[in-house]
């Protein structure tokens, strides 16, 4: 059974057919990358899973239940969590305030345990605990955004445009990051425009084009396919 087992989904916003048909799945351990262009679909999709819209028709499984119509804050205590675009952290709060918020689905008496966690993988946010997230580096929000969702314990980590923004020496380290993560246990579906850094992590791929999914397979056999490369690797 996948751990996330997305079938046939039709998504719209008001009469715009957004995504059609879309199924796709993540077994648990894996990396999984969904790429395209800008405008194909993959924040929409990353959406529809966490809740924050609804499928016309489809379903979203989550631990074989579905998932389709639940409650955002509902699906992230199932161990859904979702680092969104932007980062969205709350930029008038503390590094600390913000992990903290993180942890609303977790017994308080693991908090400070979790915090730990956090700060050892990210000595930086430690150094910065006091301070307000807003004025944090890219790649400093990009930690605190990561080490937020991770303070609800999830099962399946969604990373939408992680690199984002970043110089290309922090989307090296980005992406080193998502590496670590997934050595430690961590099921991770990633949604990214950096194809090559994306394929080059990812398990398995899917390629989406305008609300559709029009290839899909392992992330290195993928990398290596000349229309892949054409398209998205500049090659």
């Amino acid at each position: 059974m996948a751990l996330l087992d997305v079938k046939d989904i039709e998504v719209y916003y008001g009469s715009i057919h957004a995504i059609k048909g879309v199924s796709f799945e993540v077994q648990e351990g894996e990396i999984v990358t969904l790429i395209g262009a800008n405008g194909a679909g993959k924040s929409t999709i990353l959406k529809t899973v966490s809740g924050l819209l609804r499928p016309r028709s489809g379903s979203v499984e989550f631990q074989g239940r579905s998932i389709s119509h639940e409650a955002p804050h509902h699906i992230v205590r199932r161990g859904l969590a979702q680092v969104p675009e932007g980062r969205r952290i709350f930029l008038e709060m503390t590094v600390e305030e913000n992990l903290e918020m993180g942890a609303y689905t977790q017994p308080q008496s693991g908090v400070q345990e979790d915090l730990a966690s956090v700060y050892g993988r990210f000595p930086r946010l430690k150094e910065r605990r006091r301070q307000i997230a807003g004025t944090l580096s890219g790649g400093e929000q990009q930690m605190l955004a990561v080490g937020r969702a991770l303070m609800s314990h999830p099962k399946l980590l969604m990373l939408d445009e992680p690199s984002m923004g970043l110089a290309p020496l922090l989307v090296e380290q980005t992406f080193e990051t998502i590496k670590e993560l997934h050595r430690s246990g961590t099921t991770i579906l990633l949604v990214e425009q950096n194809a090559r850094m994306a394929l080059s992590v990812a398990d398995r791929a899917y390629v989406l084009e305008t609300g559709s999914i029009v290839l899909s397979g392992a992330g290195s056999e993928l990398a290596g396919s000349d229309a892949i490369k054409r398209a998205y690797l500049g090659g």
